[in-house]
C-alpha cells in the first residue's frame, strides 16, 4: 500500500510540473505521432529490457538458476534508478539487488556491471564512428579500429599473469580487483551478442521516434539518437540525465541540417518518453518483490543429553 501511495504522489508531482505552459512545446512535438506508433516504440523498448535481462542471466547463470522473472525485475528497477538518480548513483541498485535476490557479492556484481558498461561504450562508440555526420572516412576507420582493438585487448590484459597481489598494500588490492574483473569478462558466453542486439534495437527505435518528432527521414535522425546515447553513457550525469542527453542529440543533428532549437526540442521529447517508459516499468516491477534465494543456514543437529 505504501509503494502504491508513493507512486501516486510521484505521478501527481509530475503532472503538476507538466502543467506549466512552457512544456507545451513538448506536447506539440508529440501531437503528430499516432497512438499505434507510441505502442510500437514502447513495446520495442521493453524488448530491450528483456535483452538486458538475458545478458544478466547469461553472466550469472550459476546464481540465477533460470529465474528470468526475478532477473527482469532487477533490470527494470535498475533501469528506472539510473534514469532518475543523478551522477549515475542509480547504478548501485544493480549490485545491491543481485545480492539481495541471488546472494551475489557486491564486488562480483560491481565488476560485471563495469564490464557491461564498457561493452556498451564500445558498441555505441563504434556506431557513432559509423554514422556521425561529416566525419572524415580516415577518422571513421581509425576510431572503429581503435575501439575494436581496445575491446579485444582489455579482457586479455585482465587474464594475463601478474604479481599485483604480492606484497600487500594498495597494489595488492588492485590485483584482487583485477582478478575479479577477469572473472567478469570471462563468464558471459554471448555477452557481446546480447549487447549488440540491445543497442541495435534501442538506437533503431529511438531514431525512428526522433524522425517522427522532427518530421524527417530515419537516416537524418539516427545520428541524433546515437549522439544522445553517447552522451548518456558519460560517467557523470545530471538529474535524470537532462542536459547531456539533449546536447548530444542536437550536436549530431546539426550536421544533418537540423537547427539547434528544433534538435533540442525533439531530443527533450524523446528523452521524456524514454524516462516515462523506464519509470513506469520500474514502478510496476517494484510493486512485485522477488523471493530471495540466499543460501539457507544449516539446520541445527539434535540436542545432546
Amino acid at each position: 500500500m505504501k509503494r502504491a501511495i508513493s507512486i501516486i504522489v510521484t505521478l501527481a508531482l509530475l503532472a503538476w510540473l507538466a502543467s506549466d505552459q512552457r512544456w507545451k512545446m513538448v506536447g506539440d512535438a508529440f501531437a503528430s505521432i499516432t497512438p499505434g506508433a507510441f505502442v510500437a516504440v514502447a513495446a520495442a523498448l521493453f524488448v530491450t529490457y528483456v535483452l538486458r535481462a538475458l545478458r544478466v542471466c547469461d553472466e550469472f547463470r550459476d546464481d540465477v538458476n533460470g529465474r528470468f522473472g526475478a532477473t527482469l525485475r532487477i533490470i527494470l528497477i535498475h533501469n528506472a534508478m539510473i534514469n532518475i538518480v543523478p551522477f549515475r548513483g542509480g547504478e548501485t541498485a544493480f549490485p545491491i539487488l543481485l545480492r539481495q535476490v541471488f546472494g551475489v557479492s557486491i564486488v562480483r556484481a560491481g565488476a560485471s556491471l563495469l564490464w557491461f558498461r564498457l561493452q556498451d561504450a564500445f558498441v555505441v562508440g563504434v556506431l557513432a564512428c559509423l554514422v556521425w555526420p561529416g566525419l572524415h572516412p580516415a577518422l571513421r576507420v581509425a576510431g572503429i579500429a581503435a575501439l575494436i582493438a581496445a575491446a579485444w585487448y582489455l579482457p586479455r590484459w585482465a587474464r594475463a599473469p601478474h604479481n599485483w597481489t604480492a606484497g600487500g598494500g594498495i597494489v595488492s588490492k588492485f590485483g584482487k580487483l583485477r582478478d575479479i574483473f577477469t572473472e567478469a569478462t570471462g563468464r558471459s558466453r554471448f555477452g557481446w551478442w546480447w549487447t549488440i542486439a540491445n543497442w541495435a534495437l534501442k538506437l533503431g527505435v529511438q531514431g525512428w521516434l526522433l524522425a517522427m518528432l522532427l518530421n524527417t527521414s530515419f537516416q537524418t535522425a539516427f545520428p541524433g539518437a546515437v549522439g544522445a546515447e553517447a552522451a548518456a553513457i558519460l560517467p557523470v550525469q545530471g538529474v535524470a540525465g537532462f542536459g547531456t542527453y539533449e546536447a548530444g542529440a542536437a550536436a549530431a543533428l546539426l550536421y544533418s541540417g537540423i537547427a539547434m532549437k528544433d534538435g533540442l526540442q525533439a531530443a527533450l521529447a524523446l528523452h521524456l518518453f524514454i524516462l516515462c517508459s523506464a519509470v513506469a516499468t520500474g514502478a510496476i516491477a517494484w510493486l512485485f518483490p522477488s523471493k530471495p534465494t540466499l543460501p539457507e543456514t544449516p539446520a541445527a543437529g539434535p540436542a545432546r543429553k
